[in-house]
């Protein structure tokens, strides 16, 4: 299967996601797994468009786990891939994630004749399981971890110090938004905005909704400290990255996210990934970027992934 295919396949399974108002980054409850979606192996957490077709997945399935690995990965961990049911169609069971790969060719130069050194990236795709659908001690010693559950109570702890340790200034006002630093494009030399607006916390309907708002925001605060161009991108992809990152960024640490179906977004996200198959891998990407450099604040950044191992690098391809 070429890029281009494995995208437009990617492409299709979240349109008809978004379609049914089912949003793969949003989980409005606590299933008692703290944290991203990782590969069981490494410890990697999964980027890009990934997290979401793993999400997917599980609720296709009913599953919960966050814990994923390829065939052969559990097979080296002593674990067997359960029979897949009967009611399963074939080529359903595994969960089709994507890793895309630098390529290096040697082209000519048309009007010099001279040879220059050339990359590309080129889409590769991975089947992996949750540790829901195998077997083994591996599997029955993580099953038998004890997961902590979320407070429903009123306190995250962990995501008001990400707030606070990222020392953006937030004052308060009658709505949410992120003032862009002005002059445009002067950060870090501008004289004006670059800080973040929100009403009260007694005005929203529970500490979960004005903590996700709040880490929307902070995705928006993010943009120009990680390199995003939202005059390049567009309002639609912008509103994407950060509804994805809050929604990531909420997930590894342990807060449910609140229920909020963002209808007036879904036909321009829909018409964007219509238009392009690369735009909802774009806008995965920077997410998952996005993601890392807020979490970065409260706890050390992933280990750099190996490159001599299956699908030790799995990132979503813009």
């Amino acid at each position: 299967m070429t890029s281009q295919q494995l995208r437009e396949q990617v492409n299709e399974k979240l349109i008809e996601a978004l379609s049914k108002n089912v949003l793969p980054w949003r989980r409005p409850w606590s299933s008692g797994v703290s944290g991203r979606h990782r590969n069981f192996q490494s410890q990697r957490p999964y980027s890009g468009v990934n997290p979401l077709l793993l999400e997917l997945h599980n609720l296709k399935h009913g599953l919960a786990s966050n814990q994923w690995a390829t065939y052969r990965q559990w097979e080296s961990m002593g674990c067997s891939v359960m029979k897949r049911p009967a009611h399963v169609p074939p080529g359903q069971w595994g969960c089709t994630v994507v890793w895309a790969s630098k390529v290096k060719k040697t082209v000519v130069d048309k009007d010099t004749g001279d040879e220059k050194d050339s990359s590309f990236f080129c889409l590769r795709s991975f089947v992996v399981f949750s540790s829901q659908q195998v077997s083994g001690a591996a599997v029955e010693k993580l099953n038998a971890t004890p997961t902590v559950p979320t407070d429903n109570g009123t306190t995250y702890p962990a995501v008001e110090e990400l707030i606070s340790t990222t020392q953006a200034k937030i004052v308060t006002g009658s709505s949410a938004f992120y003032a862009l630093p002005q002059p445009e494009g002067s950060w870090p030399n501008h004289t004006s905005g670059d800080f973040i607006t929100m009403p009260e916390r007694k005005l929203f309907e529970s500490p979960e909704a004005y903590l996700s708002t709040a880490l929307h925001e902070l995705a928006h605060w993010s943009e120009v400290r990680v390199g995003w161009d939202r005059r390049q991108h567009g309002y639609a992809m912008g509103e994407l990255v950060a509804e994805i990152c809050s929604c990531q960024v909420a997930t590894e640490l342990g807060m449910p996210i609140t229920l909020d179906q963002h209808a007036a977004y879904l036909k321009s996200w829909i018409a964007g990934m219509q238009d392009s198959a690369s735009f909802v891998f774009k806008a995965c990407g920077m997410a998952s970027k996005t993601t890392d450099f807020l979490l970065n604040h409260v706890r050390p950044a992933d280990a750099e992934p190996t490159q001599d191992r299956e699908e030790s690098s799995l990132v979503g391809a813009a």
